[in-house]
Order: C-alpha cells, then structure tokens, then sequence
C-alpha cells in the first residue's frame, strides 16, 4: 500500500543525493515488492515499459549503469560493439559497491560511484517513467528525457 511516508535510509539517501541537482521527487512507497519490473509496474498501475530498471554491469572492468525500459534485455554483445568495451554482469557485491544500493533499489541518479550510463532510447518515446528510489518498495516519477538530461547518460539501442 502507498502512502506510508519515506522510512527507509535509501531513500533518504537517494533524496540526498538529487538535491543538488534540483530534483525533488515525490517518492511513492509500497508494502508489495517493487524489486522486478513487472512488480513495479503492478504496484504502480502503468505498464512494464514505463519502469526504468537501473542495472549495473562491468564494461572493461569499470561499473557501467543501464537504464532500460522494463521488458528490454540488454544484449551485452551488442552495447559492447556500441561502446567500444567488454561487458559483462556485476554481483550484487559489485552492484552495492558500485551503486551504494542493493539490486533492487537502485535508484537511476544519486550513486555513491559517478558511473558512464547508457539511457535505453525507447524509454524516450514514454511521457513519463518509474524508477527505483532507494530501496525495494520505493519509486518515483520523472519524464525521461529529464532523466536522461540529469544521468548525462549516452542514449542508445541497448539490444
């Protein structure tokens, strides 16, 4: 159920952290699960495509962000070719280390790590995404090209 006030370190880190860059997000907590897309997207009432999964991956040994559209699998081979670099995943370790999150919660802006970002181009054809706010159950609203705007990240085809 929404509306149970920000209770979480995350997501008070998260609103930390975007501050400075003058986001100020409603934050939207649920007692239900918003660790998979298809959770966030049923929480939420939206379809899948409008939830951004931030996804963190190894490209040539340094963490590389993922923002991509809910049902879209990211074809490493191809991002790879695109990017000049090997990419491979990141465990949870790495992800928490990387991000400062846990897989799950982690939010598209705010990491611990500035990181290259790549923004999954069909999320720009979207008026509005969801994504992860700090934690499992939290998330918030953005339209995406300020999303990309404020990641600095690099849109493209990510399959």
């Amino acid at each position: 159920m929404e509306g149970r006030g920000v209770s979480s370190a995350g997501v008070a880190r998260f609103l930390a952290a975007v501050e400075p860059l003058g986001l100020h997000p409603e934050i939207r907590e649920f007692d239900e699960s918003t660790h998979t897309a298809a959770e966030a997207a049923a929480a939420i009432g939206c379809e899948v495509a409008a939830i951004v999964k931030s996804l963190v991956f190894q490209a040539d040994g340094a963490p590389l962000l993922v923002l991509a559209s809910g049902p879209n699998r990211v074809d490493t081979a191809a991002l790879g070719a695109r990017l000049g670099a090997v990419i491979g995943k990141a465990d949870a370790d790495a992800v928490k280390t990387a991000s400062g999150y846990s897989i799950g919660g982690v939010p598209p802006l705010g990491l611990v790590t500035p990181m290259r970002t790549v923004f999954d181009e069909t999320l720009l054809a979207l008026p509005m995404v969801w994504a992860a706010a700090g934690s499992a159950t939290a998330v918030f609203a953005i339209e995406p090209g300020e999303l990309a705007r404020l990641s600095a990240a690099e849109v493209l085809p990510i399959s």
